[in-house]
């Protein structure tokens, strides 16, 4: 049985250990042979910085470390290449002048390793000087990679003038590229986000942006129609234990945690840290998303919560991907360039086509949208998991009473400052509590008569909700309360009966809640519940109980 590459990035590494290794090699050729100069997105701990080393051994010129592999049998003639590789995380980028420092270190360290006189100070000289020195020593034009190519900018998104500052550093240091180009045989620069359209690249322009190029679309991952063959022998290993035991196989299962990622909307991909991890511990957990939890988003989210509270699987385009200005960042090309959602669907009846996108899988949904529950009541993640828990509990034994305080608790935990006063608000800060507990849980589910707000599906249990919210002034007595609650729970409950929301469910054998909710404000949370014998009972209670 072949060993797990946890963490291991080094190509030969890989081969020489007996390590698993899905060949990316084809998918290397392609690109050798297609074009010179590329760019790639992906999300984080997705096999970028494995694909640049492969590169650089391919063009190392070593064929025998590839043998077995798909581009060992293939026509490429394995000519050797001076190689420079620039992995950006390990460059300091505090400010543009340590970033300037930095890169202007990492470069001459490689002049002096190759024996080239060091005579520049400024990162773009010695950029010049080092591929053009490299190029005449060896007599072959020099290969370049470059790997998280916009860390300096994503630290720095809450600051926006570092942020401005760095970008205008690498913009000079990159596009340095475009004058070597008597000199360059091939250049791949990856990272997570795309800044195509902030100028980062103006200077090169000549790069081909193979993000979502359907022939690229599994360039990084693990294909799902792989997973028996790299995996087979660690899955039946693990098969047996009680633990793991939740689904039908335990394929399935982890298939429904680590699946799910697509560039094209057609093939998915496998978080390959994630799964690589799931062996390795024998458990299931959120793996990538604890590696390194996304800050510059949920302080895009703190500061921005109505973006996040109109996420539903949200359609957007191409040109709405890359990133326009540092100023002014939507969350939804940074959900999708770091991660957090994928594509479920390509709508291409006009052009440019139309990406509809989803959360990939229960890994990222419910880790995500925990973080997120709990960035917005700032309320630790120990406090939000343990409330999350016993919502789950009280949903499953169906004491929705005991829901109920739970939720008042968590809704006047919210600081005024993050508070949003609409529908939609509550409606899918609901959404968040639900998915990071891995509830079945549906949202805007259409039925014949018209949308219903949510559904949660249990084994013995189906929950129909509807959400409505009323504006109350700050000064509202008891009384007012009670009007207000109660015109929005009959509307609420009325649109469940009127329009048959949980008809569809009939017959099922589950039990099922029609369930009313309505917000006046921060604590201010009331609820209806009729279960199938039509009992009906309203559980708002006062300040005085």
């Amino acid at each position: 049985m072949k060993k797990l590459p946890l963490g291991i990035q080094n190509f030969r590494k890989i081969i020489e250990g007996d390590y698993i290794y899905v060949d990316k090699t084809q998918y290397v050729y392609n690109l050798i042979n297609n074009a010179s100069y590329y760019f790639l997105s992906r999300p984080r701990r997705f096999g970028k910085s494995l694909l640049l080393d492969t590169i650089g051994e391919v063009f190392g010129g070593d064929r025998e470390l590839f043998k077995g592999l798909w581009i060992y049998d293939s026509d490429y003639d394995f000519k050797m290449h001076p190689v420079i590789r620039l992995d950006m995380s390990n460059i300091s980028n505090k400010t543009p002048e340590t970033l300037e420092t930095s890169l202007a270190m990492s470069l001459n360290k490689r002049m002096a390793e190759e024996n080239l006189a060091i005579t520049d100070k400024i990162p773009s000289d010695i950029f010049k000087h080092l591929i053009e020195d490299l190029h005449k020593k060896y007599g072959q034009r020099v290969v370049v990679l470059i790997d998280e190519y916009d860390k300096p900018i994503l630290d720095h998104l809450n600051d926006v003038e570092t942020a401005e500052a760095n970008r205008q550093v690498l913009r000079g240091f990159y596009g340095i590229l475009k004058s070597m180009d008597r000199h360059l045989e091939f250049a791949l620069i990856t990272g997570v986000s795309k800044f195509m359209r902030t100028s980062i690249f103006s200077e090169l322009n000549n790069l081909l942006d193979i993000t979502l190029t359907e022939e690229y679309a599994n360039i990084c991952g693990i294909p799902v129609g792989e997973l028996e063959e790299h995996f087979g022998e660690h899955i039946k290993s693990l098969s047996e234990l009680e633990n793991l035991k939740r689904y039908s196989s335990l394929r399935d299962e982890i298939l429904a945690w680590y699946d799910g990622y697509s560039w094209d909307g057609k093939t998915r991909v496998i978080n390959p840290f994630s799964l690589l991890t799931f062996f390795m511990q024998k458990r299931f957990a959120g793996f990538w998303f604890s590696s390194g939890s996304p800050k510059f988003l949920i302080d895009l989210i703190r500061k921005k919560p109505g973006e996040y509270t109109n996420l539903n699987n949200p359609e957007i385009s191409e040109l709405m991907l890359d990133v326009v200005s540092l100023d002014k960042i939507t969350i939804e090309p940074l959900l999708f360039q770091t991660g957090y959602l994928t594509i479920k669907e390509i709508v291409r009846i006009w052009d440019p086509p139309t990406y509809i996108t989803e959360m990939p899988n229960n890994e990222v949904r419910e880790a995500f949208n925990l973080h997120v529950v709990s960035a917005l009541t700032e309320n630790d993640e120990v406090r939000t998991g343990q409330m999350h828990m016993g919502i789950k509990r009280a949903l499953i034994r169906g004491n929705l009473q005991e829901m109920l305080e739970m939720l008042r608790g968590f809704f006047a935990s919210i600081p005024y400052n993050l508070h949003i006063e609409n529908e939609a608000y509550y409606h899918s800060l609901f959404f968040a509590i639900a998915s990071s507990l891995g509830l079945d849980m549906d949202v805007e589910v259409s039925v014949s008569k018209g949308r219903v707000d949510a559904t949660i599906e249990l084994v013995d249990k189906v929950y129909v909700m509807e959400f409505k919210y009323k504006q109350c002034p700050p000064e509202a007595g008891e009384e007012e309360k009670h009007r207000l609650f109660d015109a929005a729970l009959d509307e609420a409950m009325g649109q469940i009966c009127e329009k048959g929301y949980s008809e569809k469910y009939q017959g099922s054998g589950k039990a099922i809640f029609e369930v009313a909710l309505a917000f006046l404000g921060r604590g201010e949370v009331d609820m209806r519940v009729k279960q199938g014998d039509g009992s009906s009972a309203s559980t708002y209670e006062g300040d005085d109980g």
